[in-house]
């Protein structure tokens, strides 16, 4: 491909001072490319509808505008001195008819670029050939991209299928089947092929097609090494996780019978979901090798991907902070707590009238002599439990009653992560059916402090899930006990200090 001379005013290294559009960014692959931006060295304008969803991104490179796609005004001050825009955003998630909100997003969204001068939209897409009787779905998003083509402004559109990565739709569908179903009906679409691509090689062409030379406006097919039905990758990902799971085939569930078993099954993704498995019936394969050829990528294979998802899920748990990943903006909860990849979250938040360091010191306490603040008989009746399976219950007590280091036990737990006046992190060390953190976190407010205690679970299976939700009445009164026994203890503390 040749070079287009009208684009070489953006740099490899984004060291100058033009900025770039991304819309999406409170998505899961708007939130993901925020970051590799940021680490790259550009500046950026998110464009939101509900900034405060991006208020703790926002710094010296991130600059966040409060808007819509499908207000024009919004669209002006957002475009203003942008060369390049991210257009990530879709409408299926809206009560309405998606297609045509899409296609009215699209259309204002070009006319405003070519209005402001931008030099190039970057767009992602879904992969399907548009020959064949393609999904509504499928159909929408290639109509985007002829839309947002029709502007004038150059468009490199990227259409893929599958995304694997922990938090992305076709994945956590995928992955809620899994989990939840020892035994699995499938239906006639499970065996359709599909051409997977790892999150992380997706927000590589992503990136690169920031700053890479080219002419008019290529359409991108990409995916990873393996053409691989939706049957092979539930198969790869039970094995991964070490789960024995049984597929019974059947030729009479259609994707429309399948959509409405799902919201039963997966209740997270009832309204998306349904649309999306529609896409399902639709072979999603690269058809040209362009990709790959002009940016030089590599793509991993389902294993390697599968695995880097979840390798990477315990690294992402321990950056994030839930009191950002529990906004609406990318968490959907259900009975029983919130759902963030395998794991389940039950997440509650209060304010006391003290200083950080005072709404802490209870925290940093905790366990040992101190106690739990709450239901202190039933915690040691769970230490006597965790002793008759042979875990270690509650008998190593504290190290020292005042102070907490990393790595220090803790009754059944062990001190993971610890920041003075500000966060404790608890890795639990009894025997359970999985793997459990018990999280609390401090913030100053303008009246005293914020506390935020998390507790999460990552179940082993079936069994894992029984236990979560068989016990989680009795976890519903314990952790609201306890929040308002550390609440409690730091007002007194308080009061006496006075």
């Amino acid at each position: 491909m040749q070079t287009d001379h009208n684009f070489s005013s953006i740099s490899k290294s984004c060291s100058q001072p033009s900025l770039v559009l991304l819309t999406g960014a409170t998505g899961y692959i708007g939130g993901r490319l925020l970051t590799c931006l940021e680490a790259k060295g550009c500046r950026i304008r998110c464009l939101a509808r509900k900034p405060e969803h991006l208020h703790h991104r926002q710094n010296r490179q991130v600059e966040i505008v409060q808007g819509n796609v499908l207000e024009t005004d919004s669209l002006r001050t957002a475009m203003s001195n942008i060369q390049a825009a991210y257009y990530l955003i879709h409408s299926m998630a809206s009560e309405g008819k998606f297609e045509e909100e899409d296609r009215k997003a699209a259309h204002y969204f070009g006319k405003a670029a070519k209005e402001a001068g931008v030099k190039r939209i970057i767009y992602l897409g879904g992969l399907g050939n548009p020959e064949e009787n393609l999904s509504p779905h499928l159909k929408s998003r290639q109509e985007v991209g002829k839309i947002l083509r029709e502007s004038g402004v150059q468009v490199i559109e990227f259409r893929a299928s599958v995304v694997i990565g922990s938090g992305s739709l076709s994945f956590e569908i995928i992955r809620a089947l899994v989990e939840r179903l020892p035994v699995m009906i499938t239906p006639r679409w499970v065996s359709v092929p599909t051409q997977p691509i790892c999150i992380t090689d997706l927000l590589h062409y992503l990136m690169e097609a920031l700053t890479q030379s080219v002419e008019g406006n290529p359409i991108f097919e990409i995916g990873g090494n393996d053409v691989v039905s939706y049957g092979d990758l539930m198969k790869e990902y039970a094995k991964q996780r070490g789960l024995t799971r049984l597929m019974l085939p059947v030729p009479v569930l259609t994707p429309s019978l399948s959509s409405l078993w799902l919201g039963l099954v997966t209740p997270v993704y009832a309204r998306i979901g349904r649309k999306l498995i529609d896409s399902i019936r639709n072979p999603t394969i690269v058809q040209d090798a362009a990709a790959q050829r002009f940016f030089g990528i590599r793509p991993m294979n389902v294993s390697e991907a599968i695995a880097t998802a979840l390798r990477n899920e315990d690294h992402e748990i321990a950056e994030t902070r839930w009191s950002d990943a529990l906004s609406s903006a990318g968490i959907i909860r259900e009975w029983g707590g919130t759902r963030f990849g395998t794991r389940l979250v039950d997440s509650r938040m209060d304010h006391v009238e003290v200083p950080p360091t005072v709404a802490f010191r209870p925290i940093r306490r905790i366990g040992g002599q101190t106690g739990w603040y709450y239901g202190n008989w039933l915690w040691k009746i769970r230490g006597w439990l965790d002793l008759l399976a042979g875990g270690v219950g509650l008998r190593r007590g504290r190290r020292d009653p005042e102070n907490v280091y990393v790595g220090d036990p803790l009754d059944f737990w062990r001190v993971e992560q610890f920041e003075p006046d500000r966060l404790l992190r608890l890795a639990a060390e009894m025997k359970l059916p999985g793997r459990a953190w018990l999280q609390f976190e401090v913030q100053a407010t303008e009246k005293g402090s914020q506390i935020r205690q998390t507790a999460i679970f990552d179940p082993h299976g079936l069994q894992g899930l029984l236990y979560w939700y068989l016990l989680y009445p009795i976890h519903l009164c314990v952790f609201g006990g306890m929040l308002k026994g550390i609440i409690r203890t730091a007002r007194q503390e308080w009061k006496a200090n006075e």
